[in-house]
Parts: structure tokens; sequence; C-alpha cells
């Protein structure tokens, strides 16, 4: 149950809406990540030094998904508990 400082449902919903959603991009940023790693550890894995490249790019991708999505997901989370940052009022929290 999320956290609220009262007993304010509009506060409540926000939050719980808040949390919700972030978790849900940061699950799947998570997916996306892992896939990237795994194609890219793949290609590199059957075409050798060859793919190597490929398979970098393709690790690296996957790993800027996750980071982006976990970002986001934590400032949507930020965001429903009325914290300040990019979601809310400027920079900082």
């Amino acid at each position: 149950m999320p956290s609220t400082n009262d007993n304010n449902p509009v506060t409540f919903v926000t939050s719980t809406l808040g949390n919700g959603v972030g978790g849900v991009a940061k699950t799947a940023g998570g997916i996306v990540g892992a896939t990237g790693r795994g194609v890219g550890q793949t290609v590199t894995g059957v075409t050798g030094t060859m793919g190597k490249p490929v398979g970098d790019a393709l690790e690296a991708l996957g790993n800027g998904v996750e980071s982006g999505a976990r970002n986001v997901g934590d400032g949507v989370e930020d965001a429903g508990k009325g914290k300040k940052g990019i979601w809310v009022g400027g920079v900082g929290k």
C-alpha cells in the first residue's frame, strides 16, 4: 500500500497510480534490457569476432532502454508521491 502523509483520497489514488505505472515501466524496461543482452550475446557467440560489434551494439541498446525505463519509472513514482523532480516542479527532489 502506498505511503501517504494524510488521508486525502486524491493523494492515495495519485500515489497508487504512480507506483503502478512506475513499476510497469521498470518491468518492461528490464525485459527489453535482458532480451537485448541475450540476443547480443547470442549474436556474438554464433558469429565470433565478425559479429561482435553487432552483438555489442544490441547489448548496449538493451542496457540503454532498461536504464531509460528505470529513470522514467522512478520519475513517475516520485510524481505520484508529490516529490519534486523532472515531473513535478522542476529539477531536484
